[in-house]
């Protein structure tokens, strides 16, 4: 969360379960809630963009409705789709650069974020055209 919030991107977390802490940890720069319904969210036009784990149906979704991805694979799949995003449909960033690290710095989290989310940028614009 402290990356995120550092970044200085307003932002919508979707955290299963308790989100109080999460919610506490975002203070003014994001909001937290427990469910929503991910294709009508990704369907609204305020929406710049997506970070994603890389499952299929999430990447699905986001790609049907033209929304730039941030790339945060865990395992199996997640990795190839991750790849698919970026070098193939070009309409997305990785959280992380690869590796073998499981912990991400909050600086990088920040860094890249704020990269994804800059619409003037050409990355950005790339993603989004």
């Amino acid at each position: 969360v402290a990356g995120v919030r550092s970044s200085g991107v307003r932002y919508l977390w979707i955290a299963r379960g308790d989100t109080s802490q999460v919610q506490e940890a975002s203070g003014e720069v994001g909001l937290v809630v427990p469910w929503c319904d991910q294709l009508l969210l990704l369907s609204h036009p305020s929406i710049r963009g997506f970070w994603t784990h890389c499952g299929w149906n999430s990447i699905m979704e986001g790609a049907f409705v033209g929304v730039p991805m941030l790339t945060f694979p865990i395992f199996f799949d997640q990795v190839l789709n991750a790849k698919q995003i970026m070098d193939d449909w070009k309409v997305g960033m990785r959280a992380k650069e690869s590796g073998n690290e499981t912990v991400v710095k909050r600086e990088d989290i920040a860094t890249t974020l704020q990269r994804f989310m800059d619409l003037d940028g050409n990355e950005s614009k790339e993603m989004r055209r």
